[in-house]
This record gives structure tokens, C-alpha cells and sequence, in this order.
């Protein structure tokens, strides 16, 4: 045997096609038809607002990244475009680009860059915009008459409380938790996107067809989105039906932000379990989380702090879930034996 053809290399000796930044261009590219929508139903406002929340990632990103950090692999796009979707139409452009670098700044760089977060850095941008703006964040402008027509106070100067001189109205799940004359919105409003709320609220058919292909991709771990609707769709129906909660099952479904939540956020690869065990328990934690703060919480919407909780618990989750390794005891008898036991 000719020496030449022996190569000697360290493992894995088995390799994927895929890498890092293949994954996020394509989690990039399925949101595409959700940007569209949105651009399509909000006008030149959800452009300005994705474009301002985007540039807050880029930036912060190139400023603050490591020298081996890139903007190339795409992560700093995808939480802009997960945080722009999650803000209403109307929202001031300094307050996107703000949560935008919070984001980056505090939910990803901090903890030494990608890989290495503990916070969906997305998630962790608006919860700062949450309590930074409560106000600014849960006003939701009506849809103008003209397409070309710029929603809420897009243009309010950095550090002026905005002022929204159009008229708003409620979200699907605002109305029918606060609303004076509380009703249902029609199913196919929701699957469809015609109604107020946030970029990313435009279309649950286009959101379940992105999170099938990433699926059907394997750039997700599919049993994270199914259990997270199985329990909110289980627990929702129990609650309606014995009189509790107002909120049909399928409402809940299809409402609000549960379906980007679900397929785009929760199933970050870096801060969701890394057990098919540990994901059931991640996703079903999230869908009560969501069902109990969307009932009996004083906003109508549960998603983002039932997905943050959730990141916090993690590392337990992967620490009780792991798999026992090949010919090791059973750990009851491990610990037997570590205490001194026979």
C-alpha cells in the first residue's frame, strides 16, 4: 500500500454539508415571504421599521463584534428582521434602531458572541423596548387609506415622546381581553394577516409554511414548534371549555405572535435544549407559559416573556435530560456508589 494515500485527521471524520452560515441565510431567505406580507399590508412603514431595527443589529455588530465575528454569516440579520417583525407598523425609527443594538449589545456580544448567548437576542431587544416604551410598542395605528401613507410616528425625533395623530385600534387579542365590545376575529383574518398588530402578525400561513421548510431542512428542531402548540392549543381549549378563558383554541392559535414565536424563536439552535426530551419540556413550558400570561396576565400577549423564561431554564433542562452514556450505571447507582453504598 503506498504510504501517500493513509491520511491521518482528527474527528468528526464524518462531516455535513451544512454550516452556520448556510442555517441562518436560510432562515433569512424563509422569511421572505413574511417581510413581504408585511410590506404589503403596513406599506412603506414596515420597511423603514425592519430596515431601522436590521441596521441596529449590523451596526452594534460591527462596532462591538469580536475580530473573528462577520456579518457575513447572517445572525445579525436574522434578529433584526425577528425584532423588526415583532414591532408594530407605527413605531418610531430611533426606538427599532435602539432595540435593535440592545439587542446585539446585551443578548448576544455580551456573552462572548454567537454560540454563546443565553437570551434570544431578538426577544431580549424588544423586552427592552417593552419597558423602556410601553407605550410607543402597544399602540397599533389603523391602516390608511393609501398604501404610500407612513403609519403611527415612524419619523419622531430621537428622545421626543411620539405622538400619534392617526387613529389605532386594538389587536385581535387586545380586543377581545380589553376591548369594549369584545369579539372573535374571524379565522381567516388571522391565517391571512388582515388585521392590526404587529409586522410579523401578517400571515400565520405564511409563518407555518416558513417553519415546515426549515423543518423539512432540519435547520429546526421540529418537536420545539409541536409542542409548543399542542399545549397551547390542549390547555386554551380545557380553559374555554370548563368557562375560563374567553380565548377559542384555535384563536389562540393564530393570534398574535405564537406562530413566529413558535418556528422562529423559540427554536434557536444556541438557547433551546439540545435533547429531543429536553425540547418537549422547553416547548410545553412555553405554551402554558403563553396560555396562563394571555388569560389571567395584564397583557394580552405572552409569547416573548414565555420564550425568555424558558431560555433561563435551559441549562437545567439539558443537565436533567441527558442521555446516560453507553456502559455507564443507571445514575441512582451512581450516586449509591458515590455515597459508599454497595
Amino acid at each position: 500500500m503506498n504510504d501517500s494515500s493513509i491520511r491521518v485527521t482528527a474527528s468528526p471524520h464524518v462531516r455535513s454539508a451544512e454550516s452556520t452560515t448556510r442555517i441562518m441565510w436560510s432562515v433569512v431567505y424563509s422569511l421572505a415571504p413574511v417581510v413581504a406580507a408585511s410590506i404589503w399590508f403596513f406599506g412603506p412603514s414596515a420597511v423603514l421599521v425592519l430596515l431601522a431595527s436590521v441596521a441596529g443589529c449590523l451596526i452594534t455588530e460591527r462596532l462591538f463584534g469580536s475580530v473573528r465575528s462577520s456579518l457575513a454569516d447572517g445572525s445579525a440579520m436574522i434578529t433584526g428582521l425577528l425584532l423588526g417583525l415583532t414591532l408594530p407598523p407605527g413605531f418610531p425609527l430611533w426606538m427599532a434602531f435602539l432595540g435593535g443594538a440592545f439587542g446585539m449589545a446585551f443578548g448576544k456580544l455580551i456573552f462572548g458572541g454567537l454560540g454563546q448567548n443565553v437570551f434570544n437576542p431578538a426577544l431580549l431587544g424588544r423586552a427592552f423596548l417593552q419597558a423602556a416604551f410601553p407605550v410607543a410598542i402597544t399602540t397599533w395605528p389603523s391602516k390608511p387609506e393609501s398604501w404610500w401613507t407612513l403609519q403611527g410616528d415612524n419619523l419622531a425625533l430621537p428622545l421626543m415622546s411620539p405622538v400619534v395623530d392617526a387613529a389605532t385600534e386594538a389587536t385581535p387579542l387586545g380586543n377581545l381581553k380589553f376591548g369594549d365590545n369584545p369579539v372573535i376575529t374571524p379565522l381567516t383574518d388571522l391565517l391571512f394577516g388582515t388585521t392590526a398588530g404587529s409586522l410579523g402578525e401578517t400571515s400565520a400561513v405564511l409563518l407555518l409554511l416558513g417553519g415546515l421548510y426549515l423543518a423539512f431542512r432540519g435547520h429546526l428542531n421540529w418537536h420545539i414548534p409541536v409542542s409548543i402548540l399542542v399545549t397551547v392549543y390542549a390547555l386554551s381549549g380545557l380553559f374555554y371549555v370548563i368557562g375560563i378563558s374567553q380565548f377559542p383554541p384555535l384563536f389562540m392559535l393564530f393570534s398574535g405572535g405564537l406562530m413566529l414565536g413558535a418556528f422562529y424563536m423559540a427554536t434557536d439552535m444556541v438557547t433551546s435544549p439540545v435533547t429531543n426530551k429536553g425540547c418537549w419540556l422547553f416547548g410545553i413550558g412555553i405554551g402554558a407559559l403563553v396560555v396562563v400570561i394571555r388569560i389571567w396576565g395584564g397583557l394580552p400577549e405572552g409569547v416573548m416573556y414565555a420564550i425568555l423564561l424558558m431560555n433561563a431554564l435551559v441549562p437545567f433542562i439539558n443537565r436533567a435530560t441527558q442521555p446516560r452514556k453507553f456502559g455507564s450505571p443507571p445514575r441512582r447507582v451512581a450516586e449509591k456508589k458515590k455515597e459508599g453504598g454497595p
